[in-house]
Order: structure tokens, then C-alpha cells, then sequence
């Protein structure tokens, strides 16, 4: 569903023209080089070359065709010689999108014994990307800085993965949350600002009756359904229990509310949702197996009408596209319940009905069970527990005025004993740098109990789309103690209150 070849980056070389014509025939032929081979390396999207930029008026148009050009998700910037940096302040000005600038130079070594005043005056990155930084820093450009040589597969790695925020930033401008009712009555933290949203990130939410989506259900035929069942037997294991009859008849409901989803989704054009089990008029089921296929297939998700967390679940799923399977993926979470154990402390994350299939270590199973929650029946819904290994949760919180990214970095283990009567999916995770700590942190900074999973996604690539994006974030990991991390809040609140 998620296709990242839709996006492209342009590469901005730039010089002057006081160099002559024979060392700009060889700084566009270094570029050109330079680009081929990134490409050829596999990068998740391909790098556009453009002429070398000489001049103020260039720079200018260059980067406003950038802004204008749907396609383009983001500008690498790299001064192969020297680039007077005033000439850039004109465009850089007028830019929008994610900028990287790539401290590299062409060359790999020093060429101690061949060195001479022609090498010098071609292979000038050294200082060329120092004044270019200059001017960034002077104007508080929002960028990236990677330093390394270009075929470096350390260096390819971060601009990859840069590329996968950027991404990340287009798909928000034009990503659309359906909110089915609106956000669990009297809860604060799955409530915020939506035009404030829209304003910072792109996201538009509208919302719809949950009649709307009734009236598609309506419309499902009984063969869809059939066609759909088909399906889920090959790809899951159904526990059918005592009543055969039963089971069958809510796992169709499901499959009903899956089709209805799909094709509401796609004639609103979103690729995110929202429901809550407070508004389920005409509807005999809470959806559960329904939003976890979704989600499987690339839709963010939020459950009790959180729909900053269906568009960060979104989110991290553009950013893994095609980097997901094996239990590597993303998924939407939720704190429910600790082990305090002294030396143990463990967080295990879960959700009524809803977490990611992706995660799975197992073939996941389609159970029926009551919800003891929203006064409908029995609902159908996966059943898995999540692979291990490094991981992170994320959260957007809205603050007074502004937007705050939350990060937590963990370690998903197998759980020590068995869940034979917890009839949900779920995760068993230790929080760095331990449960009391990160706990704390978080409350702190205000996280809230629905979370973004990523077993792919690192903390790094979060800050990059908070810098793309323009809001703090925060990072509890191996290294964060509490009285550091109160004064990593105060500092921010005096930084973020004077940009508002």
C-alpha cells in the first residue's frame, strides 16, 4: 500500500563561477558520478541530479521549483568547492521541505605525494560545507548534517533512513484521519488541536458519523464475506471453540466491517483511523480483526478517538515501507499493566483488540471472546504475542500551544510464563534505562498510554522528523536520569516559548 518510489530528492551541488570552466566541467562530472552510484547503492528513493548552482538567482529557482514539485520530498545539499553562502540565504529563505546537507568530498584519501594547487582549488567540501553551515545555523534552517565519505554504507544508511522521515513529512501533508465519532468522552490526552495538527503536520481529521459507515456495510454482499473468510482461514489459524456456529458468525461480522472500511477509506482518500467504543450506533461489533488487517497493510490507527496516534502509526510506517516481515513492523500499543519486581521491572503493552499482525512471532490465531467493554457482542480479533529484541514506543503530545514528540527506547523479551487466559495480542518489554525511570520520564513529559511500536524505526529517525516537522522531541533511553532529564523539559519549554 505504502510506495516510497512516488518520492524523489534532489542533489544541489554547489560553487561559483570564479573557478573557470574546466573545474566546473569537473565539479558537475564529480556530481554526477556521486549520484549515479548512490542510486546504484539502493537507496529507498531515487537522487534527481541538478546542475550545478552558481549564482543567487539559481539557488532561488531551484529551490523553489523544489517547494512547487509534488514529487520532490527533499533537497541534499553538498559544496563541492566554494559556495559564497550569501548566495543561498534568498532560497533557503523561500524553501519548505526537509533539507540535508552532506559534508562529503569526492575523494576518499589525502593524495599526500600528487597534491597540488589544481587538487586544492576542485576539493574544497572542507570549508565550502562550513560556510554553507554558517548560513544555515545563522538563519535556523531546519536540516540535517551527515558527514562521511559518499560511499560509505554508514553514510548511504543515514541518508537512507533520512530519506524515510522526509517521506514520512509528504505523506502527513496529505494524510487524512477518519475519525468515526469523536474522542473518548472526559480522556485529555487522546484529545488536542486539530487545526494546530493540520497547521504543523499536514494532518487533516475530519470526522464521520459512524451511520456513515453502517451505510457501507449495509452494501457488503454475502459473497464478499465468503471471499474474505477464505482468507482468513489460509492465513490464520481459527480457534473455533465449543460453538462452531458462533464463532463463524462474529468472524463474518468482521469481515463485513473490513469490507465496509476498506472502501469508505478509499473514497475519502485516508489512510488513517480513529474509532471509540462509545459510539458504536448500528453496529453489533467493535472492530478488532477488521483495523488489525488494516493496519498490517499500511494504515495508522488509533483506538478511544486518538487520532494523534493513528497518524504517528502512520507515520512509522511510511517511514519502514518495504523494510517490514519476520515480526520486524510496526504497530499500534498501549501501556497496560507492570511488573515490579525489585531488579525486574517489565511494561506489557497491549490493546483491547487492535495491535499490528506485523509484530507477530507466530502465526497469529482469530479468537471470539467477550470485550467486558462498549456493550456490544463478542468480537473477533487476533491473537499473538510480538517478536523480541530493540525496539521503541513514540507518542505526540499536544502541550499548551505546540506539539512534543515523546521516545522510548526498549527490549521486547519473551515472556517467562504463558498467557493461557488473555485473549488479546500482546508484548512484554523492558524499558531503558529501567521501568522506574523511563515510567517517570515519561509522566514527566507527558507521553500518554497510546503509543506508536516500532521494531524497525529508530530513535535517531524520530528526532529527524520532529526537526523536519518543527516540534520537540524527547528521548528516554540507556543514558537518561531523572533530574537531567527535568532540566531537558525546562530548557525546552524556554526554547519552544519563544518560537511560538
Amino acid at each position: 500500500m505504502i510506495d516510497l518510489t512516488q518520492y524523489e530528492f534532489w542533489f544541489l551541488t554547489g560553487s561559483q563561477d570564479l573557478y573557470g570552466d574546466e573545474t566546473l566541467r569537473q565539479v558537475a562530472e564529480d556530481s554526477k558520478k556521486m549520484v549515479e552510484s548512490m542510486n546504484k547503492a539502493g537507496l529507498p528513493c531515487k537522487l534527481i541530479w541538478k546542475p550545478t548552482l552558481l549564482t543567487p538567482d539559481s539557488i532561488h529557482k531551484t529551490l523553489e521549483e523544489a517547494n512547487a514539485d509534488d514529487k520532490c520530498a527533499g533537497v541534499i545539499c553538498w559544496m563541492h568547492t566554494f559556495s559564497p553562502a550569501k548566495m543561498w540565504i534568498a532560497g533557503l529563505n523561500a524553501y519548505k521541505k526537509p533539507l540535508l546537507q552532506l559534508n562529503t568530498q569526492f575523494n576518499v584519501k589525502i593524495p599526500y605525494s600528487t597534491m597540488d594547487m589544481d587538487f586544492m582549488n576542485l576539493n574544497q567540501s572542507a570549508h565550502g560545507d562550513r560556510e554553507f553551515g554558517y548560513i544555515t545555523a545563522r538563519m535556523d534552517i531546519r536540516r540535517k548534517v551527515i558527514v562521511g565519505h559518499w560511499e560509505s554504507k554508514n553514510t548511504l544508511s543515514r541518508i537512507g533512513s533520512w530519506m524515510r522521515c522526509a517521506c514520512a513529512v509528504a505523506d502527513g501533508k496529505k494524510l487524512i484521519v477518519a475519525r468515526f465519532g469523536d474522542n473518548m468522552r472526559e480522556v485529555a490526552v487522546t484529545d488536542g488541536d486539530k487545526v494546530g495538527a493540520m497547521m504543523q503536520f499536514g494532518w487533516s481529521v475530519p470526522y464521520y458519523g459512524i451511520g456513515d459507515l453502517v451505510a457501507y456495510m449495509d452494501k457488503v454482499s454475502a459473497s464478499d464475506i465468503d471471499d474474505l473468510m477464505a482468507v482468513y482461514e489460509k492465513e490464520y489459524t481459527i480457534v473455533w471453540g465449543n460453538d462452531k456456529d458462533f464463532t463463524r458468525e462474529h468472524i463474518r461480522e468482521q469481515a463485513k466491517i473490513e469490507i465496509a472500511l476498506r472502501r469508505f477509506l478509499k473514497d475519502i482518500n485516508a489512510n488513517a483511523l480513529c474509532t471509540n467504543f462509545q459510539d458504536l450506533w448500528g453496529m453489533k461489533q467493535l472492530p478488532g480483526l477488521a483495523i488489525q488487517r488494516l493496519l498490517a497493510d499500511g494504515y495508522g490507527f488509533g483506538a478511544e478517538g486518538d487520532w494523534k496516534t493513528s497518524a504517528m502509526v502512520r507515520t512509522v510506517k511510511v517511514m519502514t515501507a518495504g523494510l517490514v516481515g519476520n515480526g520486524k513492523g510496526n504497530a499500534f500499543m498501549e501501556d497496560y499493566t507492570y511488573n515490579l519486581e525489585d531488579d525486574n521491572g517489565l511494561n506489557l503493552g497491549s490493546h483491547m483488540l487492535e495491535v499490528d499482525p506485523q509484530v507477530s512471532v507466530t502465526k497469529p490465531k482469530i479468537e471470539v471472546h467477550p470485550l467486558g467493554i462498549g456493550g456490544k457482542e463478542d468480537p473477533a480479533r487476533l491473537v499473538f504475542t510480538a517478536t523480541k529484541g530493540e525496539a521503541l514506543v513514540t507518542a505526540v503530545v499536544n502541550m499548551a500551544g505546540r506539539f512534543r514528540c515523546v521516545v522510548n527506547e526498549i527490549n521486547v523479551i519473551d515472556p517467562p510464563e504463558e498467557f493461557p487466559k488473555l485473549p488479546v495480542a500482546r508484548m512484554l518489554w523492558k524499558p531503558y534505562p529501567n521501568l522506574s525511570t523511563s515510567a517517570e520520564a515519561w509522566i514527566l513529559a507527558g507521553g500518554g498510554h497510546h503509543t506508536a511500536f516500532s521494531n524497525i524505526v529508530t530513535s535517531e529517525m524520530m528526532r529527524d522528523w520532529a526537526e523536519m516537522t518543527g516540534i520537540e522531541c524527547v528521548v528516554i533511553d540507556k543514558n537518561t536520569n531523572i533530574p537531567q532529564f527535568r532540566n531537558e523539559l525546562r530548557w525546552n519549554e524556554a526554547y519552544w516559548a519563544n518560537r511560538r
